[in-house]
């Protein structure tokens, strides 16, 4: 998840080279359909069947849109807001998840958890605290929108271990998303920017990376780890993704760094350790944790 995660925050610089040379909507299009045929052309390489009927037909459907909603939302919620908040809400997604997890997974929310959630939050904040900035009345939609998107990203998780698509191979499960993010974003394009901007070479590569490793690879690892493991926990990890990115954009794009990212990653570390320590052995008479 470490890795995974750094993927992720490094996929925010790709996805700022890429705009360079198109347009955002049509990225999150372009990345769905390469990505899409990347896993189809390994999936007939290895044999792996995609058309068998395994009555996850609806429950694929329901996740596409799903994944399709997140995107639509968090998009149109960076128009009328700042980053660092679209940032923070969005990423909010694993107190939805722990919600979710303990009165539909049967993944029992504990004091513990809440605590190291929290903990892992502040963290967050530390990183954006000075990116903030004042709020303004007009910043309440976009503000919405970015919830919407944690909302609908933790409902994504949440449909995907109540149904039997856990049962499926995870390149599957990928594509039933990857259509629903595809058609979203067509109905999206009409009223968005022109599709190319400039045609150069490093926003090219920039987004055969993020169509290529993020959605061909590191999407697929993601789900084959959700059908195997508690969601709540794996989802605590989505509080690493914002502060490798803002790590990778000084790396490789030389944007400001402060002290304050080692706090953060401090805080979330910990947050994360707690929320993932396994449950101590109960000495049979023993009171149980909280």
């Amino acid at each position: 998840m470490v890795g995974i995660t750094f993927s992720w925050g490094l996929n925010y610089v790709a996805a700022k080279i890429s705009y360079a040379g198109f347009d955002p909507v049509f990225v999150s299009i372009m990345r769905s359909l390469l990505g899409g045929l990347c896993v189809v052309a390994w999936c007939r390489w290895r044999g792996i069947s995609l058309l068998s009927r395994d009555g996850t037909l609806a429950a694929g459907i329901g996740v596409g849109l799903l994944f399709g909603v997140e995107f639509l939302f968090l998009y149109i919620g960076l128009e009328h807001t700042t980053v660092a908040r679209n940032t923070l809400l969005v990423n909010a997604m694993p107190f939805w998840m722990l919600l979710g997890g303990h009165f539909l997974l049967g993944e029992r929310m504990t004091t513990r958890k809440v605590f190291g959630l929290v903990l892992a939050f502040a963290g967050l904040i530390v990183v954006f605290a000075d990116k903030l900035g004042a709020y303004e009345q007009s910043m309440l939609t976009g503000d919405l929108l970015s919830l919407g998107a944690g909302v609908a990203w933790a409902a994504t998780n949440i449909l995907i271990k109540r149904s039997n698509l856990t049962t499926v191979p995870a390149e599957k499960l990928l594509l039933y998303q990857l259509a629903g993010a595809a058609m979203v974003g067509l109905l999206v394009l009409p009223f968005s920017g022109p599709p190319v901007r400039v045609f150069a070479l490093v926003p090219t590569l920039a987004l055969l990376f993020q169509a290529v490793f993020i959605v061909a690879f590191t999407y697929v690892l993601w789900f084959w780890m959700l059908g195997r493991y508690p969601a709540s926990g794996l989802s605590s990890f989505a509080f690493l993704t914002p502060v490798f990115g803002v790590l990778c954009g000084a790396l490789f794009l030389g944007e400001p760094l402060s002290a304050g990212i080692f706090v953060a990653l401090v805080l979330i570390v910990a947050g994360l350790v707690i929320v993932n320590r396994p449950a101590r052995r109960q000495i049979p008479g023993e009171v149980p944790d909280a």
